[in-house]
């Protein structure tokens, strides 16, 4: 294949890709969106370093793996952007998310996940795009949970076979019972205010804890610290030492790889294996993104029996 360069993600050699020398007008050939649907299957996030192009070549790069599709909590809302397919991940300290992390103030901040969690049914990706970058801060983290599960020792491995997970929509982060929490909320976006009262996320959603990668047969460690309550059947003290055991592992440096914006770029990741965190900026900067949703379901994902 000529059509693009590749090279590994830096500093991470578990997983990952760099998608260089793409010209956007070779998005139609069929060989070359052949093997960029491979390469983000075999390696979770694809990193395409000055593919430019805008609107036009995020929506046609995203076609390449499903659907691009409205964002479940923007369904509903009056929020709207240049294209239907678009979500804003935006920081404005008039009406953004502000947290104290270590003494120091972030805007936009959000710890590690996948989205979806807290629904039954989970996207199958997304590719994020830059607007406005800021000054300083801004990275976007991620973990593979297929490198994460390679880390449990045996024992641990088998003890979690056949758990699931709870979840539920929390937007105060310093309410997360799993993860990171930052140490105080300064301001919450209306945007993430009013997700509390969206009919997607009234009843919890199940989710298994390791499930196999179609295709593959891959093990995937698939928690969400953030929206996590428990394990199911065990939400208790035994089960919530149990999650934070696993999350440990998932939580280990080697696995992260955070992404250093530069114009021009587009990441794509592959929801149903990749964790993510956005890790903020200064509350003086700005930090406007633009995100596509990739349609699907893993189909594994239920909602909590509720009692009549």
């Amino acid at each position: 294949m000529t059509s693009f360069a590749t090279s590994p993600l830096p500093g991470q050699d578990h997983y990952g890709t760099v998608v260089t020398d793409l010209d956007p007008a070779a998005l139609d050939d069929p060989a070359v969106r052949a093997a960029l649907h491979s390469l983000w299957l075999d390696t979770g996030v694809v990193v395409f370093r000055g593919i430019g192009g805008g609107i036009d070549t995020q929506l046609r790069l995203s076609e390449i793996y499903g659907e691009p599709e409205v964002h479940p909590m923007m369904a509903g809302t009056d929020i709207r952007t240049e294209h239907r397919a678009l979500a804003p991940i935006e920081f404005d300290r008039d009406d953004g998310n502000i947290y104290e992390i270590g003494g120091e103030l972030r805007g936009g901040y959000l710890p590690w996940h996948f989205d979806g969690a807290y629904v039954d049914r989970i996207n199958h990706g997304g590719v994020l795009r830059p607007e406005v970058l800021p000054g300083r801060g801004g990275e976007t983290g991620f973990i593979d949970q297929i490198a994460a599960y390679d880390t449990l020792p045996a024992a641990l491995q088998q003890r979690i076979d056949g758990l699931s997970v709870v979840y539920s929509y929390q937007p105060d982060l310093t309410k997360a019972k799993f993860g990171e929490r930052p140490d105080r909320l300064v301001q919450m976006s209306t945007l993430f205010r009013k997700g509390m009262e969206h009919p997607s996320v009234q009843v919890r959603a199940i989710h298994p804890l390791v499930y196999e990668q179609a295709g593959t047969g891959r093990k995937i460690l698939h928690v969400s610290p953030w929206f996590a309550d428990g394990i199911e059947g065990m939400e208790n003290e035994e089960g919530d030492a149990l999650l934070r055991e696993v999350i440990s592992y998932v939580m280990r440096p080697e696995l992260m790889y955070f992404h250093q914006w530069q114009p021009g770029d587009m990441v794509l990741w592959d929801n149903w294996r990749m964790l993510h965190c956005a890790c903020g900026v200064p509350p003086e900067e700005r930090r406007i993104m633009r995100r596509t949703t990739i349609v699907g379901d893993y189909g594994l994902g239920r909602r909590e029996a509720v009692a009549a």
